[in-house]
């Protein structure tokens, strides 16, 4: 059974999910958010949207938060996304690390979803870092959805999600797992250990990486869920915990026009801390 949102509904998500996570929702999402939470409904029993929505206020854990943010946005990724990016770092990798006093790298990627992106830093890393092991690597992955979180913390992918990886680093990257038809891919214990995965609101929670400098930060096909005045915030305070030289990464249909006397575009919707 199908159940009918109405605009009044609508608007209340919309009040809702701004003050939560900044995700601004044009008008015309009405229909994207029917469809999506239909299904959910279903599942708690419930006759109403307004009913849907009482549930998603009340629950104080924040995983019916993460659902409803998963349901409503798009959670599309693939290992070496935005291959015009990597192609660039291929080039710069020795520029942006040449000045490190220690063979030291942080990154954060921040959005990471299911854990295609972290785990291709490390896949891009290890094929092209001297030395790769005698490096200190640690990935900081972040993302609101406890749901995508949990799947990426096991790094385990179909054959269909890891098709298209060259053979030699399906061998250096990954383990197969399971028996016949059921074989998938896992990320090697070697290389999930270097990934930290946390559960974070880039809007509301607490600037608690203030402390930290990032070498890197990816933060891909977000910015797009956000109003200017959240992403001028968020791009904000990303430029306090870059030092000079530092790209940001954002997805291919994300661009800024702010911040230009800190950032700099060097590339394809890649931008240089100045």
């Amino acid at each position: 059974m199908e159940i009918e949102l109405s605009t009044k509904e609508f608007n209340l998500f919309r009040q809702y999910i701004y003050e939560k996570v900044g995700i601004s929702l044009s008008e015309q999402k009405n229909t994207l958010v029917k469809g999506r939470l239909n299904k959910r409904l279903n599942q708690l029993g419930l006759t109403s949207f307004h009913a849907y929505y009482e549930y998603l206020v009340r629950d104080t854990s924040g995983e019916e938060l993460g659902f409803f943010v998963s349901a409503i946005s798009t959670n599309v990724t693939s290992f070496f996304r935005e291959t015009a990016q990597w192609k660039w770092l291929e080039g710069a990798l020795l520029t942006i690390l040449q000045s490190k006093k220690e063979k030291k790298i942080r990154i954060w990627s921040a959005g990471c979803s299911s854990g295609e992106e972290p785990y291709t830093i490390l896949m891009f890393l290890q094929e092209n870092l001297q030395n790769f092991e005698s490096w200190d690597i640690k990935i900081l992955a972040t993302d609101i959805s406890e749901k995508v979180l949990s799947h990426a913390i096991h790094g385990i992918y179909e054959e269909k999600q890891i098709e298209s990886l060259p053979k030699h680093i399906l061998l250096k990257s990954f383990q197969k797992i399971g028996q016949g038809n059921n074989i998938k891919y896992q990320i090697l214990p070697s290389l999930r250990e270097k990934v930290t995965f946390r559960l974070y609101n880039l809007v509301t929670d607490p600037f608690i990486l203030k402390n930290n400098q990032f070498d890197m930060i990816f933060c891909r096909n977000v910015m797009i869920y956000f109003d200017d005045v959240t992403r001028f915030e968020v791009i904000r305070r990303f430029t306090t915990i870059m030092p000079k030289g530092a790209p940001l990464f954002l997805g291919s249909s994300e661009s800024l026009t702010t911040h230009r006397d800190t950032l700099k575009l060097i590339g394809s919707s890649i931008y240089q801390r100045l």
